[in-house]
């Protein structure tokens, strides 16, 4: 197990919860959802977050929008979000706009309130803590669960965590398996212990790969990472 707080280890009853999710699903050209399993794998969090007479506020990105538009909305999310669980789920029409405020400030126990994507707010990928600050201030509690993001310093993701002490914020059940399953592979790794990594920035990467050089037997770059290293 690593060092990481639980969900399980913080007093969430009948608390206002702020759950960070990966939700940046693929659609096609009718915005349709063509594969659920991100929405899917946030469920057990938010359930038992339900099952602690929570009221819970969810927030994702999805894409990467320039300007406010309808083919980055998460209401494709929340649909597909509201058939899973069989429960409605209330949609904001803003981030921190008036809309998304007055919703979950009337948000009772038992009730889940989806934010518009956080990427039509400029701040979210500037880590801007006026903008975390916003967010922190609708709820208690704070949980994250989205290990795809988990890397970037976005408001949402680290600038939101300086609002909440340690016994207010955690991991949820996604993030801290990821975390799990990592730990227990480099710690206790199958020999010969090899190393595949991808992907196209490099930059992104390169503490990653500091880091596993120490640890594996064979480290195997591919993707576009692997122009940059033919290029060196």
């Amino acid at each position: 197990m690593s060092d990481i707080i639980s969900i399980k280890d913080i007093d969430l009853a009948k608390k206002k919860v702020f759950i960070r999710c990966d939700f940046n699903v693929p659609q096609d050209d009718f915005l349709n959802i063509t594969d659920d399993r991100r929405i899917r794998s946030a469920i057990p969090t938010i359930r038992y977050c339900l099952d602690n007479g929570c009221s819970v506020i969810l927030a994702s990105h999805l894409g990467r929008p320039k300007e406010i538009s309808s083919k980055y909305s998460l209401e494709p999310v929340a649909k597909r979000l509201a058939r899973l669980l069989d429960k409605e789920i209330i949609m904001a029409k803003d981030v921190i706009g008036e809309d998304a405020k007055t919703k979950a400030m009337n948000l009772k126990a038992g009730e889940i309130l989806l934010l518009e994507n956080l990427r039509f707010e400029k701040g979210e990928t500037k880590n801007d803590e006026n903008l975390a600050k916003e967010l922190a201030s609708m709820v208690q509690v704070y949980i994250n669960d989205a290990f795809g993001v988990c890397h970037r310093a976005h408001s949402s993701v680290e600038a939101i965590t300086k609002f909440f002490d340690e016994k207010h914020k955690g991991a949820g059940f996604l993030l801290q398996k990821e975390i799990d399953f990592a730990s227990n592979l480099i710690k206790h790794p199958a020999r010969p212990f090899v190393a595949v990594v991808g992907g196209s920035k490099v930059s992104g990467k390169l503490q990653a790969l500091t880091n596993l050089l120490p640890k594996v037997d064979k480290l195997i770059i591919g993707g576009g990472m692997a122009f940059t290293f033919l290029k060196a």
